[in-house]
């Protein structure tokens, strides 16, 4: 036996109800004449906190709706239902379908919504099967007003999978469910993989509780977004993280124009201090987008750290696997830009030491250019100055003292760069150059360092071979 993946509808595979739209194409071909009282509050609520007792009456008094008529009266509302719903379903969710059946488990939709409704978009979606509630139809070819078997919501959706499942061979251990409500736990906790996806308040509780997974298919999997509201972490950080929380520090941003509004993008910088990831978020909202940020896997073994690099996106990349710049090493990175989003990067891989620090130029890994080279997407180039002077990295934290002579931190993004795609060493190169490009002279071409100067940039403050230590304002120290 295999397993199969179970995919609810409303607030799951669809971002919000789908009740609106089959709602209007039920008027347009005059199926139905009028709202039904109270429609918009029910789906404005449902959008906003999931599926209530409210909804479901409702769902439950449609069948009604459809007695004494034909049995095809609505095929032409749900055709033009499925032209609404369908570009709704986001990429992230589409190709979690496809890597089902890749894996060769078949997928089913499984809705309360009625069958002849749902099954024109179920069959877009290339969904192998559809479990959802049918109306009872009699011998005259006409809906009887009745239900055809369960109703299915809750215990009658675990009831209807069973049913199909020992029908189909399929080991309920071995698959996989997603769903948005609370009232779908026993479909969720009947599975050997629960997803809580969109999860309302009570499945959030519910999946942090049994420790399932909480995914959102609009976003890269792992990402977390704050519940209700729907916004994900780094956007709120991004908010939040204004010049002025940072009192120790002044704060330039330019260029933000050149980051797409929408669609897919390889953000490419250099690096200098462990400040950058602020100077990231006050530039990201200064851009209005949200990032994948790729970071060295030792950055997130570390518990707390790593936990907020997830939450706010961040995607771990093991640089000591046999070959990191390989197709698979960037497996996750394609998976974010082929679902629309923007992954960034710092090819330097980590923060230059001693007299690399000021070295002019740039090198690093390849992987910028292999990334730009596996999806053909803008890459935009960054450049970040000063951030070493907040937060050198001989210090364990930043100097937040600085209140009257603060460092300034400036974040510049240019236009994207002219790639061949012919040599990745050489498109490479030319992403170096777009960002060196960028930078300052004293920057791009600097004086040569004092022994001090060189002591910031090693984690200990001490220069290897001096046996003297360098006081971060430039004194020596005994």
């Amino acid at each position: 036996m295999t397993g199969a993946a179970f995919f609810d509808l409303d607030r799951t595979l669809l971002p919000k109800a789908s009740g609106p739209a089959l709602s209007a194409a039920m008027r347009q071909t005059g199926v139905v004449s009028a709202r039904v009282p109270g429609e918009s509050l029910l789906f404005g609520y449902f959008n906003l906190l999931g599926e209530s007792l409210g909804s479901i009456a409702l769902a439950r008094q449609a069948v009604l709706v459809a007695r004494g008529r034909p049995a095809d009266a609505f095929d032409e509302a749900a055709l033009l239902a499925a032209d609404v719903l369908e570009p709704m379903v986001g990429p992230f969710a589409k190709m979690l379908i496809k890597e089902h059946q890749e894996a060769g488990r078949p997928v089913v939709l499984a809705t309360t919504t009625p069958e002849h409704l749902v099954r024109p978009l179920a069959e877009r979606l290339g969904i192998d099967a559809v479990i959802a509630t049918r109306y009872e139809v009699g011998e005259d070819g006409r809906f009887t007003g009745r239900n055809d078997g369960h109703f299915v919501w809750s215990m009658g959706k675990i009831a209807a999978v069973r049913e199909w499942s020992q029908d189909n061979g399929i080991d309920l251990d071995e698959s996989f469910a997603y769903s948005d409500s609370i009232y779908d736990a026993p479909l969720l906790k009947a599975v050997g993989n629960p997803g809580a996806v969109n999860p309302d308040p009570r499945l959030q509780t519910l999946a942090i509780a049994a420790r399932w997974p909480v995914l959102h298919f609009d976003t890269s999997p792992g990402v977390m977004k704050l519940p209700v509201i729907g916004m994900e972490v780094q956007r709120m950080v991004s908010m939040l993280a204004r010049p002025e929380v940072f009192p120790y520090a002044k704060f330039t941003v330019t260029g933000a124009e050149n980051v797409p509004l929408v669609g897919p993008a390889i953000l490419v910088g250099n690096h200098r201090s462990y400040f950058d990831v602020v100077a990231m978020l006050v530039a990201m909202g200064r851009a209005g987008r949200t990032a994948r940020f790729l970071g060295k896997k030792e950055l997130f073994d570390v518990p707390a750290l790593g936990a907020f690099f997830r939450a706010i996106g961040g995607v771990s990349v093991d640089r000591r696997q046999e070959d990191p710049d390989s197709p698979d090493a960037f497996a996750a990175a394609v998976r974010s830009i082929a679902g629309g989003e923007m992954v960034a990067m710092m090819p330097e891989g980590t923060i230059p030491r001693g007299i690399n620090f000021f070295e002019p130029g740039m090198t690093g890994y390849p992987g910028a250019a292999r990334l730009a080279q596996l999806t053909k997407v803008p890459v935009i180039p960054f450049a970040i100055t000063g951030t070493e002077k907040v937060w050198p990295r001989s210090s364990r934290v930043p100097r937040v003292l600085n209140l009257l002579d603060r460092p300034e931190v400036t974040v510049t993004f240019g236009e994207p760069v002219d790639l061949k795609y012919r040599s990745v060493p050489r498109d490479m190169e030319r992403v170096f150059d777009a960002i060196t490009a960028m930078l300052p002279d004293e920057v791009r071409e600097p004086a040569r360092p004092t022994l001090a100067e060189l002591a910031l940039t090693y984690p200990d403050g001490k220069v290897p071979g001096e046996d003297r230590w360098y006081a971060v304002d430039g004194a020596d120290e005994d």
